[in-house]
């Protein structure tokens, strides 16, 4: 085993490597990290090859921030030869068990959009040959690892795998969404995307459904709002700019021309509260942290802006401020926070109370 291969967004490695770096001495295994600037990837290699498995199986995936995917390292494939690269590969994975499914990928990046093309080109005849010597199961199998072959170049690749319930299911860990032409903002992917990676379906259906009430600080023009107005939401949006008309004319939105952090709303009932504010982090933490211990809202989802510098600090530092006051009021919650394929310099959070504080949890 070579270590831990993580996916990220090209420009966060080392923050990425930062985190993998805490978390690993959190369970005491050491290693090193090796990075290399603006690559989509970090590759965490154990110091001792033998906690590289058991590593991965402690690792909650959910719960590291900058890291788009969690892949075993098996090995690192080089100097592939053009005319097969497929038997190097398979030499590999005939050690390994049997694949309920494979990705054949290349890191995020500007410069790997060929490679790109490459990888699913080779994935078809890649794939019959892994079921020809019965590496892989015949149907998709979710139960079972993955296959991950991840080409750095044309030849060079890394083998290894994902661990079930401890992975992105997407491919390169990318969540690809479409852009929706009566939108308001392009913004409105990033809360899109937390809802689905946050919440499974059944969760959506039971937590963010037609009916509930919402409140969106700092709303203008309706990127967020949006989001929560075609789930069927009725949503109160604050914020001193103008919402989009499309939006104001659907009788689900009202609209409050306060100040965010001043706002306090009149209902007690209401259980989304979404804010996507270019404030400083630990001011929005905290307005978030009293939003949720005053039972204003139930559950929130939030963007936490981030400096060039030292992100996995500060973002460490501002879910502690959040944390920190949640504990103090005495209330249990559960929170995920991760740097979306939608997000720039920014992570977004999402924070559910799991005590009672009025009326039934939905």
């Amino acid at each position: 085993m070579l270590g831990i291969l993580l996916y990220c967004r090209p420009g966060f490695e080392n923050d990425c490597a930062n985190e993998i770096q805490a978390k690993a001495s959190e369970l005491d295994v050491f290693g090193y990290v090796k990075t290399l600037k603006n690559s989509g990837f970090v590759l965490y290699h154990c110091y001792d090859p033998s906690q590289v498995e058991s590593l991965a199986q402690q690792l909650n995936f959910a719960q590291l921030i900058f890291a788009r995917q969690m892949i075993v390292a098996v090995e690192l494939l080089e100097n592939l030869p053009a005319e097969d690269r497929i038997s190097p590969i398979l030499e590999v994975t005939r050690n390994l068990p049997m694949s309920g499914d494979v990705y054949v990928e290349c890191p995020e990046g500007d410069e790997t959009k060929p490679l790109l093309t490459f990888c699913r080109k080779f994935t078809v005849p890649f794939r019959q040959k892994l079921k020809q010597k019965n590496n892989l199961t015949n149907k998709e199998n979710p139960k079972k690892q993955r296959l991950h072959v991840c080409f750095m170049d044309y030849e060079t690749a890394y083998v290894g795998y994902s661990i079930p319930n401890n992975r992105s299911n997407e491919h390169m860990g990318i969540m690809r969404l479409r852009f929706p032409n009566e939108a308001p903002s392009r913004s409105t992917l990033k809360l899109d995307e937390a809802f689905q990676t946050f919440l499974s379906k059944e969760e959506q259906e039971l937590r963010a459904h037609s009916g509930l009430r919402a409140v969106d600080l700092g709303a203008c023009p309706g990127g967020w709002t949006y989001q929560l107005v075609r789930r069927g939401m009725f949503v109160s949006c604050v914020d001193n700019g103008a919402m989009a008309e499309s939006l104001m004319e659907t009788g689900q939105v009202t609209h409050y021309m306060e100040d965010g952090f001043k706002f306090e709303p009149e209902r007690k009932n209401i259980h989304w509260l979404v804010c996507d504010m270019i404030e400083k982090p630990k001011r929005v933490a905290k307005l978030m942290a009293k939003w949720l211990i005053e039972g204003w809202c139930n559950e929130a989802i939030f963007n936490l802006k981030l400096p060039m510098k030292q992100r996995y600090q500060e973002a460490t530092d501002d879910l502690k401020i959040l944390t920190d006051m949640i504990d103090e009021a005495g209330f249990n919650y559960e929170l995920q926070a991760k740097h979306l394929y939608h997000d720039r310099e920014e992570i977004t959070v999402h924070v559910r109370l799991t005590d009672k504080l009025y009326g039934p949890l939905s």
